[in-house]
């Protein structure tokens, strides 16, 4: 009813509508014919939308009631969870306020405890089964299959690798299991190396090995076998160990030697004693190699080729080579030895010198003759001796020190040792002392002794602690020399320290010269030794690996041996650790010796110039420059030498002579040329430009000159040039008076110029002066010198 009334309604409300809707379609009196049809469609349209009305009125119906159940059943579910909750609430609070789980929990502690116990129990004895299977499973397969045996083992042996892995992660826990499995795996190993090792020992005994073995024989089938046998055993350890292995075959076959070595050199035989190890022990152990070196390779050479030739060790002569595996099976029973007799040597230093050269040398022939390299591919076998000097290193280094600087010691104060060795070289080379050369010979020695050591830092002692300190007392020794010459010879010297008549004694005559030559000499033979060794490849690669490690450890403190970077800068070379490419060995070494060499030159040029001024002093102080005579046109040639010239030419011979035979030539010259021109400046001065001369003094002093000049180029080919000055002036002082009557006398002819017509020319200008002097082949002396020395001649004055 209230549907039919909300219709009504509702077409109330749209009359206005219909009525245009009927205007619309009832326009014309002709519409009416169809008035019929209009209400048919009208009432069609009209069921339709009553029937989508009535559609729509039920589905609000259904919609409203699904509504309303959804909503009652949303409310019975928040009744029903808030009565949950309640109830939880509830059930907490008992809950909290009882004491019964924490009893359970007690009461179940003690239960769940050992049950892990028991579960710990269990897998520690499945661990054990699993460790005794594996072992039963090892042994089963020997000695018949070594390969198959080889897979327990390997199982055995990574469970303990991997137990010890999951030890680290649990904080060390269960050390015991993890030893008890590592242990396991080595007793088994060792038992299989046993049981296969008495097999090849069985077979070795039914061959009477070595006595009834040829070794230019050949192994038998059976005998290989056995040897393959153990050699594939052995192969995973050889791959996957870090250290050299010994080869079990080898090891085995090596008992009989090794037994025969400790009867003949460990025993109480008289080739057991420390002082036989040289002469008798290498020799013969050198010798066993070689015996059977041929009968190996021919035999296994090819089984160790098969084996391990493409592994990781394919390239070490130890597992390739049979001779260098019998090597390494034999060397614990030579560490053996050594070690017995290093003992010795301990107490014996002089033992332990010549102990530690006869292993290098073993080494050496180990290396060179078999190719043995220890299992290092790269830096090669280290060798006996390394390992004996890395526990005795020191008392070596102090054995050897001591014996250098006594025998050094022992040089310096030879009788002959400050003597000049006038036969080391050939004339033209510096000489030096026998105590000089004696010093080189031993440092060479010393050299010797650590050249073959491996160990940079041991080289580098040796080099600083006995060479240097030796080089350094010796170089001490020529500069007190040197102090002592300068104390003596000069003023202050004298003055503050005073001298004696026998130290000047020593100085008279040669003294002097052979003092400072023997300094001179020595310090030049010690800078041109050190300058070749530092040529040589030893020094050349200690250099490079010293350069190296100080540029790599620029920031340590220390830079090999103990010794910091500055030590070694300061006794080596101040070019250590840096970027250039200079720098040698003995850099400072070499540069203290040169400095002592220069001194000693300066020294002796002092001393010659010294010993001419002495000479020459009765000859400058000469009056007889004016004697007169009535010949104008003297021969100078024809003269005799100045009386008061004898005795300084028989210094100067004596000089020349003795200079020439303890300097090199370049040396002699250059002192020599500073000595003559200092000669010159006294004979130009005292003597030209001072004293008065007639034409028979210019005539003499020519003549001597003359003489002087001859006696230096006797010994210094051309060595007169130094005094051209002198020479030119000589002869400009002896132009004679007048010219010879077979001469024109003209001045600008080809004839010979005269004093007077050389001294109006020269005294005109210079430019007519430098053209006379050409005139005269003066081209030493300038137009003021050569003015003064016409104004010397007294013809000249008058």
């Amino acid at each position: 009813m209230a549907t039919k009334w909300a219709v009504r309604s509702h077409s109330m409300d749209h009359d206005i509508r219909l009525e245009d809707y009927l205007d619309d379609k009832l326009q014309t009196t002709a519409d009416l014919e169809s008035f019929d049809s209009l209400i048919a469609s009208v009432e069609v349209q009209r069921s339709q939308l009553q029937s989508q009305l009535d559609d729509a009125v039920r589905e609000l119906e259904e919609a409203r009631r699904s509504a309303q159940d959804r909503e009652g059943v949303l409310l019975n579910s928040i009744t029903e969870f808030e009565a949950l909750q309640r109830g939880i609430d509830a059930r907490l609070k008992i809950v909290a306020s009882s004491v019964a789980p924490d009893d359970a929990i007690r009461r179940l502690e003690g239960p769940v405890r050992q049950l892990h116990k028991i579960e710990l129990a269990y897998d520690y004895v499945s661990l054990l089964q699993d460790v005794a299977y594996m072992r039963l499973e090892a042994q089963s397969h020997l000695p018949d299959d070594p390969k198959a045996a080889l897979e327990p083992y390997t199982r055995l042996k990574q469970l303990g690798i991997r137990l010890r892995g999951l030890q680290a992660s649990a904080d060390g826990a269960a050390t015991h299991v993890v030893e008890y499995v590592e242990a396991a795996a080595e007793n088994l190993w060792a038992e299989m190396n046993n049981i296969m090792s008495r097999e090849m020992e069985a077979v070795l005994k039914s061959r009477n090995w070595p006595r009834d073995v040829d070794p230019d024989g050949e192994m038998d089938p059976e005998w290989l076998q056995c040897f393959e046998k153990l050699v594939d055993l052995q192969v995973p350890e050889v791959l996957y160990s870090e250290s050299v292995v010994t080869l079990l075959p080898f090891e085995v076959m090596a008992t009989p030697f090794a037994q025969w070595f400790r009867f003949q050199f460990m025993g109480n035989n008289a080739t057991s004693t420390p002082q036989s190890f040289g002469t008798f022990c290498i020799p013969q152990f050198i010798s066993l190699i070689e015996k059977w070196e041929a009968f190996f390779r021919d035999n296994v050479g090819h089984i160790l080729f098969s084996r391990f030739r493409d592994t990781a060790v394919g390239e070490m002569s130890v597992y390739l080579d049979p001779a260098c595996a019998l090597i390494t099976a034999m060397l614990p029973v030579m560490r053996e030895k050594i070690d017995t007799v290093v003992q010795e040597g301990l107490k014996n230093p002089q033992f332990l010198s010549s102990l530690m050269g006869q292993i290098m040398n073993m080494d050496d022939e180990l290396r060179s003759t078999f190719n043995y390299d220890g299992g290092n591919q790269e830096q090669g076998w280290a060798g006996l001796a390394s390992e004996v000097l890395d526990k005795h290193f020191d008392v070596w280094l102090g054995a050897e020190k001591e014996f250098a600087l006594e025998r050094f010691r022992a040089i310096l104060n030879s009788s002959d040792g400050r003597t000049i060795d006038y036969d080391y070289s050939t004339n033209g080379k510096m000489k030096p002392t026998y105590g000089a050369v004696r010093m080189t010979d031993l440092l060479r020695t010393v050299t010797t002794q650590y050249e073959r050591v491996r160990r940079f830092s041991y080289k580098l002692r040796f080099l600083i602690d006995i060479q240097l300190e030796i080089l350094d007392e010796y170089h001490d020794r020529l500069k007190d020399s040197l102090d002592a010459y300068y104390s003596i010879t000069s003023t202050i010297g004298r003055t503050l320290h005073g001298v004696t008549r026998e130290q000047m004694a020593a100085l008279e005559g040669t003294g002097a010269f052979e003092t400072l030559c023997k300094v001179l000499g020595s310090a030049d033979h010690v800078v041109a030794t050190l300058k070749d060794w530092s040529n040589e490849e030893f020094f050349v690669t200690l250099w490079e690996d010293l350069q190296a490690r100080a540029r790599r450890n620029r920031d340590q403190e220390t830079l090999a041996g103990g010794m910091s970077h500055e030590d070694v800068k300061d006794r080596i070379s101040s070019a250590v650790g840096t970027d250039g490419d200079s720098g040698i060995l003995f850099d400072e070494t070499i540069a203290a010796y040169s400095f002592r060499r220069k001194t000693a030159e300066e020294y002796l040029v002092s001393a010659l110039i010294d010993s001419h001024q002495k000479a020459f002093r009765p000859y400058l102080s000469k009056p007889q420059w004016t004697t007169i005579s009535s010949d104008l046109n003297i021969d100078p040639s024809q003269l005799a030498i100045t009386a008061e010239l004898d005795e300084p030419l028989k210094i100067l011979k004596r000089n020349l002579t003795f200079l020439a035979s303890a300097l090199s030539t370049a040396v002699y010259r250059r002192i020599w040329r500073i000595a003559l021109e200092k000669l010159q400046d006294m004979l130009w001065s005292d003597v030209l430009l001072r004293q008065n001369f007639t034409t028979l003094g210019a005539a003499q002093f020519v003549r001597d000159l003359q003489a002087i000049f001859s006696l230096v180029d006797r010994h210094i080919p051309d060595g007169s040039q130094v005094l051209s000055t002198l020479q030119d002036g000589a002869q400009l002082l002896s132009l004679p008076v007048e010219a010879n009557n077979d001469d024109d006398g003209g001045g600008g002819g080809s004839g010979i110029i005269t004093l007077q017509q050389a001294s109006d020319r020269i005294f005109t200008d210079n430019a007519e002066a430098k053209k006379t002097l050409a005139d005269l082949d003066l081209e030493a002396l300038t137009p003021a010198n050569a003015r003064k020395i016409l104004q010397r001649r007294v013809e000249y004055s008058e």
